[in-house]
């Protein structure tokens, strides 16, 4: 899914890059192995021979866009002297000469190339340029914000993993000094996550909830994707009473699998 996203913005990045300078063809691709680019989006393109193709950093106008960090092009591409010619027959076949590329950096890493064409060999001037920057720029933005999210997502499953632990192991500390000091950060994590038993989601719109400590514990290590012989044995029960905990969660949660009981918990705000 991420990717069908990023691939509807690196279109409309596109198209408005297409609008905004006149150029002929369009065309580019993300990086997803750190190396390798593929050509995935094309606007203006008349045979099928540059989509899919792959591209090296340092090969042709694209990979030395890509090696450089920043803007590049040639007037003739098939006749330029200052880059490596691997790519020349698809971009023949399309009757490309004139071809500018235009890096995408999110925080000092190249992500990608947006390349623009005319099947001329005429000189790209600087207010093609700058536009070509600057929807390079909006799929910087777009992307660094999907990167943001992402981590954002880790960390908050890092810290329900940590709970969970906790949680494990608060019950079984013999000191109840130590014990209760566990069962606060437990509580410290549930106010940083914004679950609150007893209490709606922050939209208000999922009905208060009310889980025992137990049904709680249980479904802390089913989110975590414990099976219920696996939870057991982190909470020293039987897996007929993990069963048991787990069938009054979904009760009161009014959910039909496990999946569903811990996605209505966190909505719910029972839950981290």
């Amino acid at each position: 899914m991420p990717e069908q996203v990023e691939s509807v913005e690196l279109r409309a990045a596109l198209l408005r890059m297409r609008r905004a300078t006149g150029l002929q063809v369009v065309f580019g691709g993300l990086l997803h192995d750190g190396r390798a680019m593929r050509i995935a989006e094309l606007s203006g393109a008349v045979t099928p021979a540059l989509r899919g193709l792959t591209i090296s950093t340092g090969s042709g106008l694209g990979g030395k866009c890509l090696a450089l960090s920043r803007p590049c092009a040639v007037t003739d591409y098939a006749s330029a002297r200052h880059i490596t010619h691997e790519y020349d027959r698809p971009v023949l076949a399309e009757g490309l000469r004139s071809v500018m590329a235009v890096p995408l950096v999110v925080r000092r890493e190249v992500r990608g190339v947006l390349y623009g064409a005319l099947r001329d060999a005429l000189p790209i001037g600087e207010r093609v340029l700058d536009a070509a920057v600057a929807a390079a720029r909006d799929v910087e933005q777009s992307l660094a914000v999907r990167d943001e999210a992402r981590r954002l997502a880790a960390e908050r499953e890092e810290m329900r993993l940590a709970y969970g632990e906790l949680r494990e192991l608060a019950p079984k500390v013999a000191d109840p000094e130590l014990r209760a000091r566990l069962w606060a950060v437990c509580g410290r994590l549930e106010s940083a996550s914004g679950a609150r038993p007893g209490r709606g989601g922050p939209d208000g719109e999922v009905p208060a909830v009310v889980l025992t400590p137990r049904e709680t514990d249980v479904l802390v290590a089913v989110a975590a994707g414990a099976t219920n012989a696996a939870a057991a044995k982190r909470l020293g029960l039987s897996p007929e009473t993990v069963k048991g905990y787990l069938r009054s969660a979904m009760r009161k949660l009014g959910a039909h699998t496990r999946l569903e009981a811990v996605v209505t918990a966190r909505r719910a705000g029972a839950l981290p």
